[in-house]
């Protein structure tokens, strides 16, 4: 046999609805990057204070963690398709509401935070129903590859995300315009429209059937019942929820920028940038030579280096080593997205996937808000350095006790043992 020819593993990518997925999935991350990298660094500006920062993460959560069960019922209910247009749709709404408040120089804290918490609603929504939907748009047997695939793709955007965003805001250093924070939010809004677009242009797919409900109470729990139930799901979606919780420094990044490095929005947005460049570097990679062992191990290892790479980043008073600090967080956390991205589908049945992945929206997506939100008002509290040494303490903390709480977890070697 010859020699594995070097190169992508271009096989999902192949798939028509998949390929439109993954391109939407990037422009709505972008988007939601350009924003939220906006909305931290005006409400910073106008009030001056981290806990400013720690309510938008309030806001963006609180509907994620009240809406996520009856989402989940419904992405296991109706067209999953559906449901990401709705959520695509309002999010695009909502980015245009910013765009007209901004130009007309009305935006406060209040509508920002009220944006904010909208955003939070379509999030709730669409979440849910676009990570059950991904497994069905492609073959069993490529799944890695898609996972590897649409990380990539999210990890790109969150590089390109706040970079574009600091520079559109700051008018490109100020060499094109004056900063302008409806222009940053005018581009998030055309990343959105573009994102529906394709959405619309995929096939819907109905739900697989399942059995007659004991009751809709039973049915909306069912997802939270089964991760409980099942301590491989339970460990790896939380492991990354208290790693996410935590450790602040990405929350942290404006304050940083402007209070500690002193490199202004733009360079700031550069800084939130090495996070991606790092998770792309290693997603890339993983497209190629896929975790083909100790998988279980592995993921202990990328949430315990996640832990370092924050403790060294808030005792950074250099940007290139805080730089440096942050593109090793990003790839210790793509290891551990690509390793519960293609965990958690194969240990769940179709027919529960919505429900599951909305619990898991919860502890993992809008734990990010949530950890937005411990890492402000610990920034406010203690300061931001003391907020991100002791968030990256504690990641290390959770890591080794979960390596003793959770040895199924610890011992899963290779993927295939989930069939």
């Amino acid at each position: 046999m010859g020699a594995k020819k070097w190169g992508p593993d271009l096989t999902a990518l192949r798939h028509r609805d998949f390929a439109f997925y993954v391109s939407a999935n990037f422009l709505t991350t972008i988007a939601l990057q350009v924003q939220a990298w906006a909305l931290a660094w005006q409400i910073y500006a106008i009030s001056g204070d981290p806990f400013q920062i720690a309510l938008v993460g309030l806001a963006e959560f609180l509907p994620a963690a009240l809406l996520a069960l009856p989402a989940g019922h419904l992405a296991d209910r109706i067209d999953r398709r559906l449901l990401i247009l709705v959520g695509v749709t309002a999010e695009l709404l909502a980015a245009l509401v910013l765009v007209g408040l901004a130009a007309a120089d009305r935006i406060s804290e209040v509508a920002i935070l009220s944006v904010a918490l909208g955003f939070g609603v379509a999030r709730a929504i669409s979440t849910p129903a676009a990570r059950a939907l991904m497994p069905n748009l492609i073959p069993k047997a490529h799944l890695t590859s898609a996972v590897a695939w649409s990380s990539t793709s999210w990890q790109v955007a969150t590089i390109a995300g706040p970079g574009v965003g600091g520079l559109i805001y700051s008018g490109f250093n100020g060499w094109l315009y004056p900063e302008s924070p409806a222009m940053a939010y005018g581009g998030a809004a055309l990343a959105f429209a573009a994102a529906v677009l394709l959405f619309s242009l995929m096939r819907g797919r109905p739900v697989a059937s399942v059995a007659q409900d004991k009751g809709d109470l039973v049915a909306i729990l069912a997802g939270l019942t089964l991760i409980f139930r099942n301590r491989l799901l339970l460990s790896t979606i939380s492991l990354d929820l208290f790693a996410v919780l935590f450790s602040g420094a990405t929350a942290l990044i404006p304050v940083f920028a402007q209070d500690i490095l002193h490199v202004g929005a733009g360079g700031g947005g550069v800084l939130r940038s090495a996070q991606g460049i790092g998770a792309t570097m290693t997603a890339l990679l993983l497209t190629q030579f896929p975790l083909q062992r100790h998988v279980g191990r592995r993921l202990f290892m990328a949430v315990g280096l996640f832990g370092v790479a924050a403790i060294v980043f808030g005792l950074s008073r250099d940007y290139w080593l805080s730089f440096a600090a942050l593109l090793v967080l990003g790839a210790a956390d793509m290891v551990s997205v690509y390793i519960r991205g293609t965990l958690v589908p194969l240990a769940t049945p179709d027919a529960l996937r919505g429900r599951v992945t909305a619990v898991e929206s919860v502890f993992i997506g809008a734990s990010n808000e949530l950890g937005m939100f411990v890492a402000g008002s610990g920034g406010a509290l203690l300061g931001p350095v003391a907020a991100v040494l002791v968030g990256g303490s504690m990641t290390l903390v959770v890591t080794l006790s979960w390596v003793g709480l959770f040895p199924v977890l610890r011992r899963l070697d290779r993927f295939a043992e989930l069939d």
